[in-house]
């Protein structure tokens, strides 16, 4: 007992003593929140059929705060260890003070991260991002945490940083610069709900093309249809131009915009056997009978100049192909009939005369629009030697070899042919 005595009297021992005792009480403390109350309170939330807490606790904010314990004992029980310097005492006040104030930070921006999760459920937080909001305020929130931790451990006053900050202003715009570039872009792009996640957006110019999936303060991501993924700087999507295909996805049809180019020297008239064979197409019977009418009527005004064939009008294959598309695609079920759906003949030349399908169909699934287009045109293509069309293409080599053949046969029948001599 005496020379506990006697530790206890020297110089500083009680000192040392009392703050071990306060950082030992502080490190209880938190080991007590954290490993008892913050499971309690995890278990409750998982009880619970809200679902903010969820989101609080899986940003851990309650483990935020819980750190938060040790500093206030630390904080406020240093002025009770006996004889502590007071320069001593305020250094660990205001390191104490930091801290707490570091952690109450990170708690609430803990917080706001669970309220961009809780709002990313909701429908429109699926279509409008806040996540550059979020940002910008989490931002904020550590700049001013960061002045009160620079106050707490200097001991000077925030005006005074204040001052000093506006004299860096030049230096902050251009440290920030890209921050307010982002937040003034995202602002103008929400304002006018010019972008959403989700959305299919084409930016030639950087070589992205591919659905929206994230956006931010600073960047927009476009997972590409490669699925690679290409970062954009928000302020190029306000200073330069770019397609967003969300008119189409919410119109319910993607267009079909494609041309069958037929061969010019396969277009003629089309004699009677042609049209009696064309009229059992049911989707032709009363276009034919309708036109041939028509026709009828225009000759006879003619009177006497009926007599030559040139001056008669007549049914070509190239117009009756043309109308038998047209119904096509009113009679298919795959089209969508609310919108512009034509067969339209562009001008005609090398490459032979393009006949144009301009249609939409009923879907904007990419797969199903890719296959309900090449149906289409399998059929179209399948059925151009019944009106007597070909279709134009590039000679190929099998028509070079075809060619030559049958120049060979040629010569060869001349040379074995001797006309008679007399």
């Amino acid at each position: 007992m005496a020379s506990l005595q006697q530790l206890m009297d020297l110089p500083g021992m009680r000192t040392v003593l009392g703050l071990l005792a306060l950082l030992l009480l502080a490190w209880l403390a938190g080991v007590l929140v954290r490993g008892v109350l913050v499971r309690v309170v995890h278990r409750i939330a998982a009880r619970t059929e809200w679902h903010w807490d969820d989101a609080l606790c899986r940003r851990r904010t309650f483990l935020w705060l819980a750190r938060t314990v040790p500093a206030l004992i630390v904080q406020y029980g240093i002025a009770l260890v006996p004889d502590v310097p007071d320069r001593l005492a305020q250094v660990v006040g205001n390191v104490a003070e930091a801290l707490l104030v570091l952690f109450v930070a990170m708690a609430i921006a803990a917080a706001l991260s669970a309220l961009e999760d809780l709002y990313r459920d909701t429908p429109r937080g699926r279509e409008r991002s806040i996540k550059g909001v979020m940002q910008l305020a989490k931002i904020a929130l550590f700049v001013a945490a960061g002045l009160v931790v620079v106050t707490a451990l200097t001991g000077q006053e925030i005006g005074l940083l204040l001052s000093g900050l506006g004299a860096m202003s030049a230096v902050l715009m251009l440290v920030f610069k890209d921050t307010i570039l982002g937040f003034v872009a995202g602002v103008q792009l929400s304002s006018n709900d010019m972008l959403r996640v989700g959305d299919w957006i084409e930016v030639p110019q950087l070589n992205a093309d591919g659905d929206v999936i994230d956006i931010a303060l600073h960047t927009v991501k476009v997972r590409n249809w490669d699925k690679t993924i290409t970062t954009i700087p928000s302020w190029r999507l306000i200073s330069d131009s770019y397609k967003n295909w969300r008119g189409m996805q919410e119109t319910g049809g993607r267009r079909i915009k494609r041309v069958i180019t037929i061969d010019a020297g396969s277009v003629g008239f089309l004699d009677a056997a042609t049209l009696e064979r064309l009229a059992r197409l049911h989707l032709l019977a009363g276009y034919l009978s309708a036109k041939q009418q028509e026709v009828a009527e225009w000759n006879r005004a003619l009177g006497e100049a009926d007599a030559v064939a040139a001056n008669r009008r007549r049914l070509t294959n190239l117009g009756t192909f043309r109308a038998y598309a047209q119904a096509y695609l009113d009679d298919h079920p795959r089209i969508h009939h609310g919108l512009s759906c034509m067969v339209r003949q562009l001008a005609s030349g090398p490459q032979g005369i393009p006949l144009e399908l301009y249609c939409f169909t009923a879907t904007v699934a990419w797969a199903e629009y890719e296959g309900i287009q090449a149906d289409i045109f399998d059929h179209l293509f399948a059925l151009l030697p019944e009106f007597g069309l070909r279709l134009y293409q590039q000679p190929s080599g099998h028509d070079l070899q075809a060619g030559l053949a049958r120049l060979g046969e040629g010569q060869a029948e001349s040379r074995t042919f001797q006309p008679a001599t007399p």
